[in-house]
């Protein structure tokens, strides 16, 4: 059996914790097609941490001159991934905060987000972080932007898989 290269989705955040909302939502397609939005803050998305501006290089400034709103990166989601299962290397953080857009947006979310993990024997997990550490040598992309992210993590997948 040949296994496809999964959608993936990649969510970058105005932090780690409590507080923290989307600004940066990047995903690709089963056909290696990637998209990703900025998302201007909502109005009361007031968390800001400065240690996370520093890992993924993005500015509250640069959201509000180039971001779109909430529900227009929700809508646009909801268009492009309606009724697919897209898989995340970080479920927990992503889905909340893809979770997050859509009670702004006060959308139903029209796709699901799983675990990548759900795709992996447990050989192949085990080679999944050092073969992305790997990737991103061999790719010299910047990390932690979602479209480059969505990307290494599709390679990773087809290698660690053999896909």
């Amino acid at each position: 059996m040949t296994i496809q290269i999964p959608p993936i989705i990649d969510v970058e955040a105005s932090g780690f914790g409590r507080g923290s909302y989307p600004i940066e939502v990047g995903f690709a397609l089963e056909d290696r097609e990637v998209q990703s939005y900025l998302i201007k803050p909502a109005l009361g998305w007031d968390h800001w941490d400065p240690k996370a501006e520093l890992i993924h290089g993005i500015s509250r400034e640069h959201l509000q001159e180039e971001g779109s709103t909430p529900r227009e990166v929700a809508l646009l989601l909801n268009e492009k991934l309606r009724g697919q299962t897209l898989y995340s290397d970080a479920w927990s953080f992503d889905s909340s905060w893809i979770g997050r857009l859509f009670d702004e947006a006060e959308l139903v979310q029209r796709f699901r987000i799983e675990t990548i993990n759900k795709l992996l024997e447990p050989a192949e997990m085990e080679r999944w972080h050092d073969t992305k550490k790997s990737l991103w040598s061999d790719f010299g992309l910047e990390r932690h932007r979602a479209a480059n992210d969505v990307r290494v993590l599709q390679e990773t997948f087809q290698r660690v898989t053999k896909a």
